[in-house]
């Protein structure tokens, strides 16, 4: 073969090389977006499906956290008789039931707002664990309600305060 004859033959190589390279960049960019729009359909999906479970989560929690507030749980559950220790027993039993009740709400939750919402179930439950300490067990259970709502107003601040802030705080996140 001569000279003449390689050229024309190097030329429709390289030409095809260059359009064998041009079809593949395009292919490549074409299926990288096609893939990127899925992963963001996929991601719009989940968010629409956990984001209101997310909500009633954090709802349910604000309300556990305002229903074992001890003004809120004296209010509901202080009989006119009764003993003081029938009523730590009532008390103690509400706030297990009203928090085993929610504690699935754990998985639509971060740790942190979790471990407030424990955090501050502890603090309920040491108060009124405290009272019945100061209280005798006959007491009528009128003498624990006023050792209990004794002892918050010596804390200036409900022990639910603080966790209901961060669950509001952290659920005003999801729509920034």
């Amino acid at each position: 073969m001569a000279a003449t004859e390689i050229y024309p033959l190097l030329i429709v190589l390289l030409l095809g090389s260059i359009m064998t390279f041009g079809m593949y960049l395009t292919i490549t960019t074409v299926a990288s977006k096609v893939f990127e729009k899925q992963k963001w359909d996929i991601v719009t999906r989940n968010v629409e499906i956990t984001l209101p479970l997310r909500l009633q989560a954090y709802e349910r929690m604000c309300l556990f956290l305002e229903r074992i507030t001890p003004g809120n749980l004296l209010l509901r559950l202080v009989a006119s008789g009764g003993s003081a220790q029938e009523l730590q027993t009532l008390l103690l039993f509400e706030i297990r039931e009203e928090y085993n009740h929610n504690l699935s709400q754990q998985i639509y939750m971060s740790n942190d707002a979790w471990e407030q919402v424990a955090n501050a179930m502890n603090e309920v439950v040491s108060i009124i664990n405290q009272s019945s300490g100061v209280v005798a067990p006959d007491a009528p259970a009128t003498d624990l309600a006023k050792t209990i709502l004794s002892q918050v107003i010596e804390k200036e601040i409900q022990p639910s305060t603080h966790a209901l802030k961060f669950l509001k705080k952290e659920i005003q996140t999801l729509f920034r």
